[in-house]
């Protein structure tokens, strides 16, 4: 399944997105006789299996009654619009840690956000006066289903509930400003992810993905997840040993070569007001996110 939020009539809902549109959740819902329930991720992620269980019987009606899609809402959110916790995986790609001149961990290196960063599809991310260099990183982004804690590598996939695009968006000169990097990368806006999350029975292997990057239409990153130096499920069992993952939790695991930050600095032409990244992955569509002015 491929699950969307957005606003609709000034209210949160959840959808059910397939080839032919973006569903309300709730709408169907009451086709099928349940009355007027609200959805939202928010309650996929509390009743979890419970919940999934509730939509896979949303897409049968569906499929059989072939139902006309709904407006595009107001806004999309993010899919998970109020995540738990936001961990995020720093040079996680081999020829990226070589490009950006730092040694190849043997370990995860564990940043995070917070909600403030987090925004959905077709956003304008407004980045602070005083920060001039912005860099975009396409990321695949894992979404916790329930909690798990010491879990071993073979069951940590068992406890994701889906996976999406994400751009780790990052300002530089604030990122190196000092030996933290919460600073650069924690801005307003800069955490997008979308445009929808699919659930993990449709992702056989998120270690065998496609990934790119596209400024201004032109492809300046491509790689696939199997290049990862951590693989999705290393990284899930890595981080629960040392603390405890919630369902709404998310992860992302880190960016391929090719950010501007890899190139001769006589080459780097800084993001700007204007510039369009859309981040693709295989199966998990295109997330697009616009620069705006400096805030």
């Amino acid at each position: 399944m491929k699950l969307a939020s957005g606003i609709l009539h000034n209210q949160e809902e959840l959808f059910l997105v397939t080839d032919q549109g973006a569903y309300q959740v709730a709408r169907l819902r009451k086709g099928m006789g349940y009355g007027d329930e609200r959805w939202t991720m928010d309650r996929v992620l509390r009743f979890g299996h419970e919940a999934l269980t509730g939509l896979e019987q949303v897409g049968q009606w569906l499929f059989s009654h072939r139902a006309e899609p709904d407006p595009e809402p107001d806004k999309w959110l993010a899919p998970v619009p109020r995540p738990g916790k936001i961990l995020c995986v720093g040079l996680n790609y081999r020829p990226h840690a070589i490009e950006a001149r730092q040694a190849i961990p043997e370990y995860p290196v564990l940043f995070n956000k917070y909600q403030n960063a987090v925004v959905g599809q077709r956003a304008l991310v407004h980045p602070p006066v005083g920060a001039e260099q912005i860099d975009y990183e396409a990321e695949l982004v894992l979404v916790m289903g329930r909690r798990c804690r010491n879990v071993s590598v073979d069951d940590a996939l068992h406890y994701v509930l889906g996976y999406m695009n994400g751009n780790d968006l990052s300002a530089r000169d604030l990122q190196f400003r000092t030996g933290q990097w919460l600073l650069g990368k924690g801005l307003d806006g800069f955490g997008p992810m979308g445009p929808y999350l699919v659930t993990r029975d449709e992702i056989p292997d998120p270690d065998q993905l496609e990934i790119s990057g596209r400024l201004n239409g032109r492809v300046v990153q491509h790689s696939n997840t199997r290049e990862m130096i951590f693989s999705c499920a290393e990284l899930v069992s890595y981080i629960s040993r040392y603390m405890t993952l919630e369902a709404g939790d998310v992860i992302f695991t880190g960016t391929p070569e090719g950010v501007i930050l890899g190139r001769p600095e006589n080459e780097r032409e800084w993001l700007k007001a204007g510039d369009e990244f859309t981040v693709e992955i295989s199966g998990l569509g295109q997330l697009t996110t616009t620069i705006g002015p400096a805030l």
